[in-house]
């Protein structure tokens, strides 16, 4: 009987069974105490059906498919991966900052109909990288990095994090805004580093964005559920208020149709050079994707041997269903 069941993509476990040996499995174990998901919604029926279940770990650093409160309310653990991809989302969003603030794919798009001259067609509203501020919301491991980084190209930085440590922007460098709004009418350019909670959910909106500079750039390599709305895109590029926008993420992905959607397909000018949208796939390298299986393999190793998991992130809500345990029921 195996401990741990892989509740979807994962086809071959070339990975996994180097640290877990026959403990894991690919076919539903209804016994099993660990699972290891990827994309799998785990829901109270989902959860309900493990009759076993100690530890619910995430491949990837988003959980909002998992039912934290439910599964607290059981004394389950949910889990993370938060780090296994710091370098490769936090270099994404510097590339899509310096393109932004550079106009690089804009001027692609655009000289391809230049008429006459060349060196000339330039983006007269293009400013100096050391004359901007680059503006982060949520200073954890990716938004912490992006500043850094940001900082060692030349750029000003900033933050908006009320959840971080005081004196944290001594350790970044970095001005820190007590609002949002503060930060987001004193930048240049927008960088969103959230998970998706109750908080953050369709926290870019029209508002949002109309409390940014004219001009701004916007990046979100955050969750997709971030953004409420194409509508609020649409509009800050209708009235300039963003000159370039970089979606890694989508509320729905992918993207369904929707007026800004259908221009960025058909490569419509006023949208297509100034929106540029990935397939959700900041994440990845070999690397990263071998990182990843590896620590949410040696966390499942850990629980199925008598200890805790790490990375929980519905502690406090465990901590709320069972107070006599206190901080230390990490796993039944």
């Amino acid at each position: 009987m195996a401990k741990v069941f892989i509740t979807d993509r994962i086809k071959a476990l070339t990975v996994e069974t180097d640290i877990l040996e026959n403990h894991v499995t690919l076919e539903k174990d209804l016994n099993a105490e660990v699972l290891l998901v990827w994309h799998q919604v785990v829901d109270k029926a989902y959860i309900d059906q493990f009759k076993n279940l100690k530890a619910i770990i995430r491949y990837g650093v988003g959980f909002d498919k998992v039912d934290i409160d439910y599964a607290a309310s059981k004394g389950i653990t949910v889990s993370n991966s938060p780090d296994y991809c710091t370098e490769e989302v936090s270099n994404t969003a510097i590339g899509m900052i310096l393109n932004g603030t550079r106009r690089i794919s804009q001027y692609n798009h655009e000289a391809k109909d230049y008429k006459q001259g060349w060196q000339e067609n330039v983006i007269k509203t293009i400013e100096r990288d050391s004359n901007l501020t680059v503006g982060v919301v949520g200073a954890g491991r990716i938004g912490s990095n992006v500043l850094l980084k940001a900082k060692a190209l030349g750029f000003k930085t900033s933050f908006y994090d009320p959840y971080a440590t005081a004196g944290y922007e001594k350790v970044l460098n970095a001005t820190r805004y007590e609002s949002l709004e503060q930060l987001l009418e004193s930048c240049d350019v927008i960088s969103v580093h959230v998970p998706l909670t109750r908080e953050t959910r369709g926290m870019i909106n029209t508002t949002f964005i109309e409390s940014m500079k004219e001009g701004s750039v916007l990046v979100n390599t955050s969750r997709g559920g971030v953004l409420e709305s194409y509508d609020a895109i649409e509009h800050g590029l209708e009235k300039n208020t963003l000159a370039n926008v970089f979606l890694d993420v989508l509320p729905e992905e992918p993207p369904t149709a929707h007026p800004l959607i259908d221009k960025w397909k058909a490569n419509e000018i006023g949208v297509s050079e100034r929106l540029f949208i990935n397939p959700h796939s900041s994440y990845y390298s070999q690397a990263a994707g071998i990182e990843m299986r590896k620590k949410a393999a040696l966390n499942a190793l850990g629980v199925i041997g008598g200890g805790k998991a790490q990375n929980v992130v519905n502690q406090e809500l465990i901590d709320g269903y069972f107070p006599q345990y206190g901080p230390s029921l990490m796993c039944r």
